[in-house]
């Protein structure tokens, strides 16, 4: 009988019931029974075809057909067309750059509870699933820094039409001689929040029915994060839905290739 994550059905296992997933080390369990419904032939359905249908649909209402301006109209004439929450305590200095700490202190947090419990054979369980979650964040924002360094696109508040002294240039049209490159987009501050819906994939490996809770968490940081810079005139909202499909294509990529095969770490000491 073949082991199976808790999203990802294995072909060829003719199980007439759920392998569970419960494991027991030095008398305490440590991770759930697998539930049925997580498992099944819908997985690239539900986690790579209706994601990325829905990232498409936006992608076009935003970047094509203007909606990118017409949110970003409506918040520019709401401040009084000027962006006033740009210093705001709230926007700036609380979300924005207190999130962004918080968000490094999680993963701080969550690297120093993966050394400890390298230590302990007891939780021995709980190894590669944080392991994948330090990894996933990491990846994140690594990954959103570095299309950033060549993607070439201005914020909001650069533009002629909300105050600054720049032309919009579209994500692949070639700049006008002269002017010097954009550094705004996808939304780096955004993926302090969205890189957390690694949240997901890693509570359906070790605790199957805290996984929406976890996604919430990501989706929920990930908005509050990106609204404030919206507000502040950062970027555009087309940013904040690459910057989330970054984030989403990084955790399931991961977990595809590191908990699906062996979500309890128990082929390798990690």
């Amino acid at each position: 009988m073949k082991l199976r994550s808790p999203l990802f059905g294995r072909t060829g296992d003719t199980s007439p019931s759920p392998t569970p997933r419960s494991r027991v080390d030095g008398g305490k369990r440590l991770l759930e029974p697998e539930p049925a419904s997580l498992r099944g032939r819908h997985f690239f359905l539900t986690h790579v075809w209706l994601p990325f249908l829905a990232f498409a649909v936006l992608v076009v209402l935003l970047m094509v057909l203007g909606g990118d301006q017409w949110v970003a109209d409506h918040v520019y004439a709401w401040q009084g067309h000027a962006w006033t929450l740009r210093r705001g305590f709230i926007t700036d200095r609380l979300i924005h750059q207190a999130g962004r700490n918080l968000s490094f202190a999680a993963w701080l947090g969550v690297a120093v509870t993966w050394l400890v419990i390298r230590k302990r054979p007891g939780w021995s369980a709980w190894r590669r699933p944080l392991a994948y979650l330090l990894l996933c964040v990491a990846a994140t924002a690594a990954l959103v820094a570095w299309v950033k360094s060549f993607s070439n696109m201005d914020c909001p508040w650069d533009l002629i039409r909300y105050g600054g002294a720049r032309e919009y240039v579209r994500l692949l049209e070639l700049r006008p001689i002269g002017l010097t490159r954009g550094t705004c987009f996808p939304a780096g501050g955004a993926s302090g929040g969205y890189a957390w819906v690694a949240l997901y994939f890693f509570f359906a490996a070790v605790r199957p029915r805290w996984r929406w809770a976890g996604l919430v968490v990501g989706l929920a940081a990930g908005l509050a994060f990106g609204i404030a810079q919206q507000l502040r005139g950062a970027h555009f909202l087309s940013h904040d839905v690459w910057t989330l499909a970054i984030s989403w294509s990084v955790a399931l990529a991961l977990y595809l290739a590191f908990l699906d095969r062996d979500p309890a770490g128990t082929g390798t000491d990690w």
